[in-house]
This record gives structure tokens, C-alpha cells and sequence, in this order.
């Protein structure tokens, strides 16, 4: 917790209700009052009521005011608590960003995203930062002599708050953030709400490194973590598990729910045509990396080139302490990949991307969509999303790696390819899960690609010969027909949001 000595609390009662009010951080200007909401500023002696802040959106999340950790920053262990947060809601839902104190009286914050937490404080940028409009996603950026990626321009929204603040959020009032991600894995955000905006720079953490104390109980998360509601189409009861989640299916009918605005009200839904049955069940347990992992969401895509259509499934895997990553089955094989802090160094077109020291060669580049989804996922999934996709594999190895843009967002996930029986062995099986003609992954090489185009020129060679011979033979009806389809499919290494 932050040395009590080095800081000095400052209170006064609320103007709204009387409740005392008390700032901890000397950086604070505004605060929210716990009891009637009302957003008050420092004046003088005195506080002033300037606004009433909406209700929070239960989120869920282990955090809580005057949770305590360390944080290492500037070569070493500094301790920080927590003592105030902001809610967004942007185009891909809705987000926390917690305000901690660190020694000194200064703030830094903890940004909470569907299980992924990245750690900032506040850096002067180069003045005047660029306008929101010059940054294009996908494209990248020179900031302070450091190069970024730009990931995301969202239009957002302050929708709640509560505790100290540091500066009056504009409730209601839509403005644009911008993400910068770079190859080493800092992440640079430029809030536009003010104005000169303010940049925030830092990187992700996990929270078992923090060593947090103060968390919600064990037993109050367990009794709110559970969320029931009935399907708005059936009526049957549906019971969602995470926190995060955003976007769920019912067991019964197998419409697909929007959750992103809570539970209440009218839910949106949507109809799914045709069933698809995972090749692993929903609710089992997969242990990866030394960690159990439980499978909470399932979903098919597909994608086409050049007229050739191929599918793949992708399974959404869950661990408390270190939030969600993917297994995928594709037709090449399994691969087990998690989206990335920082952003490959890369430039959209070109031919390779490299990351944390590795080449990787782009194997393909198509439009996907989103066939089917059964379970949970911690974004509003829609059957018909649509994204772009490039695939890159590593030189010789089995790295993968994956890049999705959709609309004003890139996401970039890293894996590496692993055996069926890795795959069986994780969840305990002794059933086949390699598809039909499928086999393990194998590291994409120049050998394989020459041993392709000559399989390829022989079986054009065999093709040509066989409808001459068929051309050529008695007209009693008999003849050759070929079967259709291409060799093998196609394969993909999945994309991720």
C-alpha cells in the first residue's frame, strides 16, 4: 500500500448529501460520492457539486477500492492502492480504468479489459499530439522517435465513476481514444475527451504479479459471479459464469444472446441456422502451460480464395489469474495462440512481421466471418461478424502468428502449432480429433512448398491423361469421373479478437 506518511488526506462534506467525501491523492481534482453519486470538485475549502454520475454497470471484477499491490516501475517495486475507477463503453463494449496511488501523491492507472489488465501513467507526449483523425488503424506511427502500430481509434463514452478521479470525466459525451501498441510490448493511449489530450504510456500486467491484497472474498464473487436469466426465446434459464462475458448462447434453442448492455430489460438475440457439435465439450477442462484451462465458448468460421471455401474451429479457453486465450482447430492442425500486448513490426501488404525476435512469413490473407458460436465469449459475438485476416507462420519453426482488423480495431494473437495428442492428452480424451485426411501441423518450409507444386503437376499430369484416355475409349457408356474438391482443403491458423 502506498506509504500513508508521504501522502495527506484531504475531506470535506458532501454539498449533495453531507457524507464526507475524502481525497487521498493530492493529484485528485474531482471525486464521487459514495452514498448519492453526486461528482463533487475541490474548492477552495470547500467541495462543489458539479454533476450526478449513473449507477456502475456490474461488472464483476475482482478489483475494489482500496485494493493494494506493487507495481514494478522505473527499475523497481513501487506500492500503489486503488482508489478510483472510470467506466467506458465503446464500440466493443465497456471497460474499467482504475486510478492508483503511488507514492508521492502521484496516480497511475490500471486499465481492466476482459480478464487483460495494462498498467499506464501519464507521459508528456509530443506537443501538440496529432489530431485523432491522422491516425489510420493498421498503419504506423512515429511517437517521441519510437515507432507504433496504431491498434485502435474508438469513439467512447464515459458512462460511470466512482472514488477519486484525476481530472472531471465528460459524462455522456462521446470523444476518440486512440491505442498505440509497439513490438516490445509498450501500449500508448491518447485520450481526445480533453483538451490538450492526454497520453498514457505502460505496458500489460497480470495479476498474480501484482500480488494484490483487499480483492473481493472469495465468497462474494462466487455469489456474484453467477448471473440467471431466461432466454428471451424460449424461457429456458440460462446461468452465465464469467464476469466478463458479453455475448452467450442458450442451451435449449441455441439463440445467440447480446449481453454487452446487462442483464434486464429486452435482450437482443438472434437465431442460428444450423447446429454445429465442438469436438470438445463446452464446461471441460484442458491443461495448458502448466495451468488448468476451461473451455467456456466454441465458434466456426469460414473464409474463401479465389473461390475456394474452408472453415475452422475455434475454442475459447478460460484461467482466472491469466484470462483467455484460443485453441484452434484448423484443417493444418491444432495451434493454441493468445492476443498480443505489443504489435509485430509490420507493415499491412508486406511479405513478413517480426516479433519478439522471430520472422514470420505471411502464408495468407482473406475475409472471414463467424458461422456459429455456442457458449460464453467476452465480446458481443454476432453470427455474420465479419473481420480481415492475414496468417503468418515462422520461418521453420511453429510459431504462428495472426492479424484481424475490423472496422476501427487490429488485434494481433501469437501461438505456436501443437499434436493432436498434445491436444488429447490436455483434456484427458481417448477419442480421434484429427478431421478426415488431417494431420498434425507441421512447420510450413521451402522443401514442403516444392514437394506441393510437384504433387500438384503430377495429379494435373494423371488428370489430363485420364480424360484422353476416357476421350479416346468405346462409346458403351463407360468412362472416368473425377472426384471434386481439392487436395487436402485449405488451412488456417485462425484469427483472434
Amino acid at each position: 500500500m502506498a506509504d500513508p506518511a508521504a501522502q495527506r488526506a484531504y475531506g470535506a462534506p458532501c454539498p449533495g448529501c453531507g457524507a464526507p467525501v475524502v481525497f487521498q491523492s493530492a493529484q485528485a481534482t474531482h471525486a464521487v460520492c459514495a452514498y448519492c453519486h453526486s461528482m463533487v470538485v475541490r474548492s477552495g475549502e470547500a467541495l462543489q457539486r458539479v454533476g450526478r454520475v449513473a449507477e456502475l454497470f456490474d461488472d464483476h471484477s475482482p478489483l475494489q477500492i482500496g485494493a493494494a499491490g506493487r507495481i514494478t516501475l522505473d527499475g523497481g517495486a513501487q506500492p500503489f492502492t486503488l482508489i478510483g475507477r472510470v467506466q467506458y463503453l465503446g464500440d466493443a463494449g465497456r471497460w474499467t480504468e482504475w486510478t492508483a496511488l503511488l507514492p508521492g501523491g502521484s496516480t497511475g492507472t490500471l486499465s481492466e479489459d476482459n480478464g487483460a489488465y495494462v498498467f499506464t501513467r501519464p507521459v508528456d507526449g509530443p506537443q501538440p499530439l496529432p489530431a485523432a483523425g491522422q491516425f489510420t488503424v493498421g498503419a504506423n506511427a512515429v511517437l517521441g522517435g519510437k515507432a507504433y502500430s496504431v491498434a485502435a481509434n474508438l469513439r467512447v463514452q464515459v458512462v460511470s465513476a466512482e472514488g477519486e478521479l484525476p481530472n472531471r470525466p465528460s459524462l455522456q459525451r462521446p470523444s476518440q481514444m486512440v491505442e498505440l501498441r509497439s513490438a516490445d510490448g509498450e501500449v500508448l493511449t491518447i485520450d481526445y475527451a480533453t483538451d490538450p489530450p492526454q497520453a498514457q504510456r505502460g505496458r500489460a500486467v497480470q495479476l498474480p504479479e501484482l500480488a494484490l491484497s483487499g480483492l473481493k472474498t472469495e465468497s462474494a464473487s462466487d455469489d456474484r459471479g453467477v448471473r440467471q436469466f431466461s432466454c428471451p426465446n424460449c424461457g429456458s434459464p440460462i446461468s452465465v459464469q464469467l464476469a466478463s462475458t458479453q455475448g452467450v448462447t442458450c442451451p435449449q434453442c441455441h439463440h445467440l444472446i447480446d449481453l454487452s448492455g446487462g442483464i434486464g430489460g429486452e435482450l437482443k438475440h438472434a437465431r442460428q441456422a444450423q447446429r454445429v457439435t465442438p469436438l470438445l465439450a463446452l464446461g471441460s477442462t484442458g491443461r495448458f502451460q502448466g495451468e488448468s484451462w476451461q473451455l467456456v465458448g466454441f465458434q466456426r468460421r469460414s473464409g474463401s480464395i479465389d473461390g475456394e471455401a474452408f472453415s475452422w474451429d475455434e475454442y475459447l479457453l478460460y484461467q482466472a489469474q491469466r484470462g483467455f486465450q484460443f485453441l484452434v482447430d484448423a484443417s493444418d492442425g491444432w495451434s493454441l495462440v493468445r492476443p498480443t500486448t505489443g504489435a509485430p513490426d509490420y507493415t499491412p501488404g508486406a511479405s513478413t512481421a517480426h516479433y519478439l525476435g522471430q520472422t514470420y512469413r505471411r502464408t495468407d490473407a482473406y475475409a472471414a466471418r463467424t458461422d456459429y458460436v455456442e457458449g460464453e465469449f467476452y465480446w458481443p459475438v454476432q453470427v455474420g461478424d465479419r473481420t480481415d485476416n492475414t496468417d503468418f507462420t515462422a520461418a521453420g519453426g511453429n510459431g504462428v502468428l495472426s492479424r484481424e482488423q475490423s472496422g476501427n480495431e487490429v488485434t494481433w494473437s501469437h501461438g505456436e502449432k501443437l499434436p493432436a495428442a498434445q491436444v488429447k492428452q490436455a483434456f484427458g480424451l481417448d477419442t480421434q480429433l484429427a478431421r478426415s485426411g488431417r494431420a498434425d501441423a507441421a512447420p510450413w518450409t521451402p522443401e514442403l512448398s516444392r514437394a506441393l507444386l510437384i504433387f500438384a503437376v503430377v495429379m494435373i499430369t494423371l488428370f489430363i491423361l485420364l480424360v484422353l484416355v476416357g476421350s479416346c475409349s468405346e462409346r458403351s457408356g463407360g468412362g472416368v469421373r473425377g472426384a471434386g474438391g481439392s487436395y487436402g482443403g485449405y488451412s488456417s491458423g485462425g484469427s483472434h479478437k
